[in-house]
């Protein structure tokens, strides 16, 4: 009796069994038809990567405070960590002095020039009047040798006043300089980010002291996002600058960015020990770059991630045509996403 069942479920089970596997079998033949390229496209498996940001010191410096932690959105401009500058202070209030000093000294230099003109002045109305009196026999030869002398040695100290003068501006501009040198060393010690971005690293504490270059944060510039994939040779050789290209990460698979080609490798990335063949010339590996356009990047800052995985893919053919799951694009605003996602992304949202 047990036999007989056993050979009436078997005959049940296989059947049963094999319209699994044909299903399933099936079910993946139409799934790589369905997401296969076409001619002319190419892809590759990268993450989601951004140019990284060292926001440093530029002289030995104590840090006083930092104002972002890990995970903080930045904006340009935006001051991160402020480093004491009491000893520097001390360097520009007595550069400012040494301004004031020049000043003063320039001052008189001028007054001095002011009286010497006077004097000169002075001097030619005299020589005249004594030439007169000479020649109108009322007057010495001798005094008016001597008014001549006067003005001569008069206009003679007027030049060295005069280079007194230009000494004395000069000492203006190089104090005035050395004030504006330390106060950019001052203006440097406040260290703001240059890009939008986020806190990657905080590399320091307050407290520490900062050797010349030394990092106190590190910022992932998220205007900068790119995806980095590999092509064999054959295909990163047809490939050009400025070719049309397409991110998917994993998380949002109904949903493609659409980027360009800002980089392909002209070296091999890595190769076999030895390349005989056609086989293992095959081998060789390209890195190419796909870059989101900033604008793109710069809509989705709150969202981006870096490191996230996905799939990239570039147009070897120019004339190639996109597949129908990859022309759901990402739209420029974040607002317009809820109805780009297919229907069963939409519940979830992008991360």
């Amino acid at each position: 009796m047990a036999k007989i069942l056993s050979k009436k479920s078997l005959m049940w089970i296989l059947p049963v069994v094999a319209v699994a596997g044909a299903a399933f079998f099936g079910y993946q033949y139409w799934k790589s038809k369905k997401f296969a390229l076409p001619e002319g496209i190419a892809s590759g498996n990268g993450r989601l990567e951004s140019k990284l940001v060292d926001v440093a010191a530029k002289e030995a410096l104590r840090v006083k405070e930092i104002l972002v932690d890990e995970g903080d959105l930045v904006e340009p401009g935006q001051v991160l960590v402020k480093l004491d500058t009491v000893t520097i202070d001390a360097e520009l209030a007595a550069a400012r002095a040494n301004v004031a000093a020049t000043q003063e000294r320039l001052a008189i230099a001028n007054a001095a020039i002011v009286r010497r003109k006077s004097e000169i002045e002075l001097a030619r109305i005299e020589v005249e009047r004594t030439r007169k009196l000479v020649e109108e026999r009322a007057g010495s030869q001798r005094e008016y040798d001597v008014r001549k002398t006067s003005l001569q040695t008069t206009t003679a100290a007027l030049a060295e006043e005069e280079a007194r003068l230009q000494t004395a501006k000069q000492e203006v501009e190089v104090a005035q300089a050395n004030v504006a040198t330390v106060q950019t060393r001052i203006d440097d010690a406040t260290l703001k980010s240059p890009v939008h971005g986020r806190v990657l690293y905080r590399l320091a504490e307050v407290g520490e002291v900062l050797a010349p270059g030394g990092k106190a944060l590190t910022l992932v510039n998220l205007k900068d996002i790119y995806m980095e994939i590999f092509l064999p040779s054959h295909l990163a050789a047809k490939l050009k600058i400025g070719a049309e290209g397409r991110i998917t990460v994993d998380h949002a698979p109904g949903i493609a960015a659409a980027g360009y080609v800002s980089f392909v490798s002209p070296e091999a990335q890595f190769t076999p020990k030895q390349v005989e063949t056609r086989s293992e010339r095959e081998k060789l590996m390209f890195r190419v770059k796909i870059q989101l356009p900033e604008e793109l990047a710069a809509s989705y800052i709150e969202y981006i991630k870096t490191g996230t995985r996905g799939v990239g893919y570039v147009k070897v053919d120019e004339y190639a045509t996109w597949p129908n799951w990859l022309q759901n694009l990402l739209p420029m605003s974040p607002q317009m996403l809820h109805g780009k996602l297919p229907l069963h992304e939409r519940s979830g949202g992008v991360h």
